[in-house]
């Protein structure tokens, strides 16, 4: 008999492309999944991975039953979702989100699953969409809040379904001081020769931020980074840089600072719930996503208020 968390363990190397990033997928760590490759390569009598220099690649064999096997988990995980279906959730419904979304959606959100209706556990970690979304497709998270922006897509693995929340506009965030805190909106052509506090590289926000100017021929300059918005912000008001910052989840401004859209309004993210198709007959994310649905109603009925 195949064992199933030797061969969960085995994909994950398939997808993630080394033991270490498998195990940081499954919350395990590396000696713990390559110990669960070997006991799979015990039950079967066959080599599923060789060494090469400081990594490893699978064998044409172990290849093959990666390939099978992905079928057959998603198979047994779809199986597992119609059974609970109708069942009163038990195992924690585990959500990865990015902090913005936590902040302003989430919050509802989680209390809303938890009344005593319906009691469903929930665990929240907060990421930046791209790893969001990596866990949701190696199965360490059954749900994902995620975020595009117009100018930098993210892209859902095939067997991971995404459903619309909510859009999200960023606008630009400047000292009252700031010769262009007086203007309604801003011209992108204006703000070309601007300092910059952005989020980390790496971060979606800062691929947005690099890519805003790009029919301008031109980068902004960013003079600091940080993966907080509130510490952009207290820059901003500082009159050290400029910042690009969504309004979803933001607080208040505090004094001495100004928010101020774009005049193209380009700079818009599209908010989305994402799962492994092989859940969606699961009670649990049915919940959460309709819940998750309700609140980016709200968020969009706010913004026009």
């Amino acid at each position: 008999m195949i064992d199933l968390q030797g061969l969960r363990a085995l994909v994950a190397v398939d997808r993630a492309g080394s033991v270490v990033a498998a195990a940081d997928q499954l919350g395990y760590t590396p000696s713990a999944v390559s110990q669960q490759v070997k006991k799979l390569e015990r039950d079967l009598d066959a080599v599923l991975l060789e060494r090469r220099g400081r990594g490893v690649l699978l064998t044409e064999r172990g290849r093959t039953l990666a390939s099978e096997g992905r079928e057959l988990l998603v198979g047994l995980e779809r199986l597992e979702a119609v059974a609970a279906s109708g069942a009163r959730p038990t195992a924690p419904l585990r959500i990865a989100s990015f902090s913005t979304a936590t902040r302003g959606l989430l919050g509802p959100v989680l209390g809303e699953l938890r009344d005593a209706g319906a009691a469903v556990l929930a665990t929240v970690t907060s990421v930046d969409p791209v790893e969001a979304m990596a866990m949701v497709a190696s199965g360490s998270a059954d749900l994902a809040v995620v975020h595009n922006w117009n100018s930098v897509p993210l892209i859902a693995p095939s067997h991971v379904a995404t459903e619309h929340v909510c859009h999200d506009e960023a606008d630009v965030v400047l000292s009252v001081d700031h010769p262009l805190a007086g203007r309604d909106e801003l011209e992108r052509a204006d703000l070309v020769d601007e300092a910059w506090a952005s989020t980390p590289k790496g971060a979606i926000c800062h691929e947005a931020l690099m890519r805003i100017f790009a029919d301008l021929d031109s980068i902004p300059r960013v003079v600091a980074e940080d993966p907080d918005f509130a510490s952009l912000i207290e820059l901003a008001r500082q009159g050290v840089a400029i910042a690009l910052v969504p309004r979803l989840g933001r607080s208040a401004l505090p004094e001495g600072v100004v928010a101020r859209p774009l005049a193209d309004h380009s700079q818009v993210r599209d908010i989305r719930v994402a799962y492994r198709r092989s859940m969606a007959e699961s009670a649990g994310i049915r919940r959460a996503v309709r819940l998750l649905l309700d609140a980016g109603r709200r968020v969009e009925a706010s913004a026009i208020a």
